[in-house]
């Protein structure tokens, strides 16, 4: 598949002596885990700009960056709000400073995070259960985002796989509904971007960035293209890295 870009599910099921639904089965292992995306008939391989890697994989991307995105980001945070959190890894890095806000509620379906504030002192966490998807260690689906249109919380903290032309875009029709959901039951909502995020794509579109009452991105991002989203009314502000020494 890899030198092709697709495969048919019929001709895996005879190479294999297996049953379609076998197949049917392994592929969404595998999408689940992000190494393809299934289509009508077969499934195809996920170029590389939008194929953006598990959980361990998107941690190790632009650590300065998402450390300085998180400090900046907790500012938007005040002791005794509730606070939704996505299951991006750039919102994970704010989980060693929400303690610094409790009391405080902290809604999130991102099981890193909940093992991460499970027992913290102050910290009221709501877990948000669905659909267990690998490739995000996350909670997806139906289940989740009905579970987010029972609630109203003050501030969400949260990232996106891909901007392109002032919008944020996924590679998931389940994140979208997700995300969406969680922006429609909150008050303010923050949008964290690593620079590297402008030169990825993604196949559904969330929101334009304007939809986001701040959005906030490094310095990695070039003068012209922050111009120009200042021009289209995004809500900008630059944060500073500091890149380690020596």
């Amino acid at each position: 598949m890899a030198e092709t870009g697709f495969v048919r599910i019929d001709v895996l099921a005879e190479e294999h002596g297996v049953s379609a639904m076998t197949i049917h089965r392994d592929l969404e292992d595998l999408e689940g885990h992000g190494w393809l995306r299934k289509v009508r008939g077969g499934a195809t391989a996920v170029p590389s700009s939008m194929h953006h890697g598990d959980v361990r994989h998107r941690l190790g991307t632009m650590p300065a960056a998402k450390q300085a995105l998180a400090r900046a980001a907790i500012e938007h945070v005040s002791t005794g709000q509730s606070v939704m959190v996505d299951e991006s890894t750039t919102a994970l890095a704010m989980a060693d400073l929400v303690t610094d806000r409790a009391p405080l509620t902290v809604v999130t379906h991102f099981l890193p995070l909940v093992n991460r504030l499970t027992g913290e002192p102050g910290v009221e966490l709501i877990a948000l259960g669905g659909t267990y998807f690998p490739a995000y260690d996350a909670f997806l689906g139906l289940r989740t985002v009905e579970a987010i249109a029972s609630l109203r919380a003050d501030v969400l903290i949260s990232s996106t796989t891909a901007v392109r032309r002032g919008s944020c875009y996924h590679q998931s029709q389940e994140t979208v509904a997700v995300k969406r959901a969680m922006m429609d039951a909150v008050e303010t909502s923050v949008l964290l971007v690593d620079s590297s995020k402008f030169a990825r794509r993604g196949l559904h579109r969330l929101a334009p960035l304007t939809a986001f009452d701040h959005v906030l991105v490094d310095d990695g991002l070039p003068e012209p293209e922050r111009r120009r989203l200042l021009d289209q009314g995004v809500r900008l502000r630059v944060v500073s890295v500091d890149l380690p020494t020596g």
